[in-house]
């Protein structure tokens, strides 16, 4: 079962999903990481960073994808049973990872600047924003897309989702995109 659970984890982790490419990781990935330590030296001897997309669907993954690209998604969610169970450390700043479309084509470069545990019911409308990548209703949005996404993933070891569950909230900046290569 802590098998399960643990795979479970590494698939759903903070709504982000792993991407290979027919068991390999996309040559774009590695594209991006060799143009981004080429300009920015002290980053030369950094292992390849864990690459992902957000999202369970190829709409939302994109959607997300771009919003990242751009600027405007500055901020990712997960929930800390999650972490919990798997016996995973709690992300740290400095972090590095890659973001991809659904295809696993590299998108962009980001680096965690901020960690914290919330409660579901105090997320904030202004982390509510980074996280969504938009000023239209943000909170409403970050907690029908949360809760959804919590419950059905909750569902699978048979827990329920409340108002108090821990969330953990990753506010990230976009060092480096497709476009910078």
């Amino acid at each position: 079962m802590k098998q399960l659970v643990t795979l479970s984890f590494l698939i759903l982790f903070n709504c982000k999903t792993e991407v290979k490419t027919e068991n390999r990781i996309d040559k774009t990935v590695y594209d991006m990481w060799h143009s981004f330590t080429n300009s920015n030296s002290q980053f030369k001897k950094e292992e390849l960073p864990e690459s992902w997309y957000f999202a369970m669907n190829k709409e939302d993954a994109n959607r997300l994808a771009a919003l990242t690209l751009n600027g405007k998604k500055k901020a990712s969610s997960g929930l800390y049973a999650w972490y919990k169970e798997a016996n995973a450390d709690l992300p740290k700043i400095g972090t590095k990872h890659i973001i991809t479309d659904f295809d696993g084509k590299a998108k962009a470069i980001i680096e965690i600047k901020k960690v914290d545990t919330i409660p579901f019911n105090k997320i904030s409308k202004a982390y509510a924003t980074l996280d969504m990548g938009t000023n239209v209703d943000p909170l409403k949005k970050w907690r029908k897309a949360h809760w959804e996404f919590f419950a059905n993933t909750m569902e699978e070891s048979g827990a329920q989702p409340t108002e108090e569950m821990l969330v953990v909230c990753e506010w990230f900046e976009t060092i480096w995109t497709e476009n910078d290569e």
